[in-house]
Parts: C-alpha cells; sequence; structure tokens
C-alpha cells in the first residue's frame, strides 16, 4: 500500500478493483434506464439492483460479464476495508475515521452487490422488493421486531443523511487524485458526483421510510428496496417528472464512477 497508486493491497486488486468501480457505475446506468421506463409506463420494468443485473445479463455480456462485475466488485471491497485498516494516510484525525468508517459502509454496498450477481448466476432473477419484505416479515415475528425494524428504518435514513452531506460538502473529491485532472474539468466532476449522491441518497431515504412505515403498521408488505422507492416517487404529486429528475441522477453517479475508477487514491 504505500509504494503504490492507491491505498489498495496490490496492483491486481488494484486493477480489479477499479472495473468493479466502472461496473457500480454501469449497474446505476442501468437503474437509471429502468426508472425512465417506469416512469414512462412500463409495468414490467423493475428498476434496482436485480433488475439492472439482469438487463446486462440479457444484454449480450452473459454469464462472463456478470462473473467479471462480481470479481471486480469483491475486489474493491477488499481495497475498501485495506483503506479502512491502513489508508487515507494524507488526512489525520476526525476526518481520517470519517472516511474509514465510509469505506467500510462502500465495502458492504460492494459485497451487496456482488451476491446479488452471484445468486443470478446461481438461481436467475429475484425481487429485491420481495426479499426486503420478507426480511422485514422475520423481524416483525420477534419478541421486539417492530422496534428491531423500526431502528433499521431509522438507520437507512441515518445513511441518506450522510449520502447528502456528502454530496453537498464535496467530500468524494478528497478520495481522488485531482492532480491528473485539467481544472477546466474539476467542476463538472464535482456537480456530477454531488448530483448522483443526492439522487441516490433521496431513493435511499424512501426506502428507509418504507421500512419505518412497515414497523409502524407492523405489515411487512409496506417495506420494499429501490424499486418501491422509486415508484413511491413515481405516485407523489410530481409523479414521472420526479422520477426522471431521479433517474438522471442515478445516470450521473454513474459517470461519476467512470472518472471515479480513474482516479481514485483510497
Amino acid at each position: 500500500m504505500r509504494g503504490g497508486r492507491s491505498d489498495a493491497p496490490g496492483p491486481a486488486i488494484d486493477a480489479l478493483g477499479r472495473i468493479g468501480l466502472v461496473s457500480y457505475g454501469i449497474v446505476h446506468v442501468v437503474v437509471a434506464w429502468l426508472a425512465v421506463k417506469i416512469a414512462l409506463g412500463s409495468p414490467g420494468a423493475q428498476a434496482d439492483a436485480q433488475g439492472a443485473v439482469a438487463e446486462i445479463a440479457g444484454s449480450g455480456a452473459g454469464a462472463v460479464g456478470l462473473v467479471v462485475i462480481a470479481v471486480g466488485l469483491v475486489a474493491f471491497a477488499v481495497w475498501q476495508l485495506a483503506a479502512a485498516s491502513l489508508g487515507f494516510r494524507w488526512v489525520s484525525g476526525g476526518e481520517r475515521r470519517r472516511k474509514r468508517v465510509g469505506a467500510v459502509a462502500k465495502a458492504i454496498a460492494m459485497l451487496g452487490l456482488a451476491g446479488v450477481t452471484t445468486a443470478f448466476l446461481v438461481s436467475g432473477r429475484r425481487s429485491g422488493d420481495r426479499g426486503m419484505r420478507d426480511v422485514v416479515a422475520d423481524l416483525l415475528r420477534l419478541p421486539a421486531g417492530r422496534l428491531l425494524v423500526l431502528l433499521g428504518g431509522v438507520a437507512i435514513v441515518v445513511v441518506a443523511i450522510t449520502m447528502t452531506y456528502t454530496g453537498v460538502r464535496r467530500t468524494f473529491m478528497g478520495d481522488l487524485d485531482l492532480r491528473r485532472v485539467p481544472r477546466a474539468l474539476r467542476l463538472p466532476l464535482e456537480v456530477v458526483g454531488a448530483v448522483g449522491h443526492l439522487a441516490r441518497a433521496l431513493a435511499l431515504a424512501v426506502v428507509g421510510v418504507l421500512v419505518g412505515t412497515a414497523a409502524v403498521l407492523s405489515d411487512a408488505d409496506r417495506a420494499g428496496g429501490l424499486d418501491a422507492a422509486l415508484r413511491t416517487l413515481a405516485e407523489t404529486p410530481l409523479g414521472p417528472v420526479l422520477l426522471v429528475v431521479v433517474a438522471l441522477g442515478f445516470g450521473a453517479f454513474g459517470l461519476y464512477c467512470a472518472a471515479d475508477a480513474a482516479l481514485r487514491r483510497a
């Protein structure tokens, strides 16, 4: 780590991790496209990780493409866990601790998406919303189930607030090696990254609200994942317009991931 281009534990993890970042971006671009299809009235679109993986598999990438995505995502998770342990040497104190906690969160997200990809390879397409509802239903059967589900919803909203802070304050720029970026491109990169983080924060906050509602009403069917959150946004007074705006934000985050893959140092 001390002599390499990034905090990745070795050049192989660095290279595979950057492939994983690009894959993560592609998934968000596909989710954006599926969200637009929902906004245009396509009932069969599933705008979440499961739907995106299925779309990628059917686009010609096939099983080989999904294996590459899964391996890259796991490699990036390993990179982030290494950075959480020993990385972020250019900052200190509270900022280093915050970045290391964020690296752990990124690792968890990448491993989750790798799990979705692997599950698709093993058993085919699944519904992310159904999985969320099954988990909530199991928790609600426990003695303190409603409290646990409510705390889970609150935790998701807290993560969304943290993501909002990241987008507004543009702290994600601190993980990039900007010395290789022309000054004229830095502002567009900031804007794309900020819009992407804020769009993801909004969708995640809706997921948290859905989970919290399931706890309050003791009804697992009220819960849902990303697909349910986007469909909920589509049912608001702004309806399809808001959903398209959020979809554009997801697309922006996908573009940011491509830049992130080229410039990341932690």
